[in-house]
């Protein structure tokens, strides 16, 4: 009797301590739902590599396409204004990716071209150009002169704006800005410049004819026959205007090519 109670005994205080051991030992029940060892992070990250991110910029196709970083382009930046009296807006720094401009963006860009306070300091400066030449002597001369040049002016250079910027490119999906080349010599770089006049980049990236610049300048030239004197030579002056705008815009994008390095070098200024 006490033999058989000792090995009862026994047998407890056994079960007791293997008790923990095997309930971890127990086989899984089918369809049960514990929980599984975590999974390394190895499939997550080629699935984040699998696709490449949507903001990828395109392949480079024309000569101002972006290139992959040089060192030392960030020390060539154009900035928003040329010697602090011309606007430069819509200059692109070499080796820059930008997405394309939405009609409210374009008009915007007009906006500020010719709204700016710089904007008023150039054409203050075209404004004495002309008369100082004497472009329309009905105008006369003195600070009356000047003022009626002035208006001129400004109303000639806000239109081609707003239809060079704004209305043109927005109807034929083209992009007005201008993508400096940044690299090459000077006669590469000036002979680019000047091709810009006619050649530029469509929204989608593709290259076009410049119809915003030839068309968009020459109907603000036409736009001009209602408010210039009328003369028997009204035509004429339509052509003149016409193509003073687009010598203008040449000489505009030259500048903005080289301004960079005129920048840093005179004025040890990045920005």
């Amino acid at each position: 009797m006490s033999l058989g109670f000792g090995l009862s005994a026994g047998r407890q205080v056994i079960a007791q301590d293997l008790a923990p051991y095997l309930a971890t030992q127990q086989p899984q029940q089918p369809g049960s739902t514990a929980p599984q060892p975590a999974a390394s992070g190895t499939q997550d990250a080629s699935s984040a590599k699998a696709d490449p991110p949507a903001s990828m910029p395109p392949k480079a196709t024309l000569p101002d396409s972006p290139q992959p970083k040089a060192q030392g382009d960030e020390e060539a930046q154009q900035t928003k204004r040329i010697l602090w009296i011309i606007p430069n807006f819509k200059s692109v720094t070499a080796n820059t990716y930008l997405p394309p401009l939405s009609a409210k963006e374009k008009f915007a860009l007009a906006a500020q071209d010719s709204f700016d306070y710089s904007a008023f300091v150039w054409v203050g400066m075209v404004a004495g150009l002309a008369q100082a030449s004497k472009s329309e002597p009905s105008f006369g001369q003195g600070m009356s002169g000047y003022g009626i040049y002035y208006a001129h002016n400004f109303a000639d250079n806000t239109i081609e704006n707003f239809l060079v910027e704004g209305v043109v490119p927005s109807v034929t999906k083209q992009d007005p800005r201008y993508y400096t080349l940044g690299h090459g010599g000077l006669f590469k770089r000036t002979g680019y410049s000047v091709s810009r006049l006619f050649i530029t980049r469509t929204d989608a990236g593709n290259t076009t004819f410049n119809v915003s610049e030839v068309v968009g300048a020459g109907a603000a030239a036409g736009i001009g026959n209602l408010y210039y004197p009328s003369n028997n030579n009204q035509w004429v002056k339509t052509y003149q205007r016409w193509g003073s705008q687009l010598i203008q815009d040449g000489l505009g994008n030259i500048l903005k090519e080289f301004w960079p390095e005129i920048n840093r070098s005179l004025f040890h200024s990045k920005y």
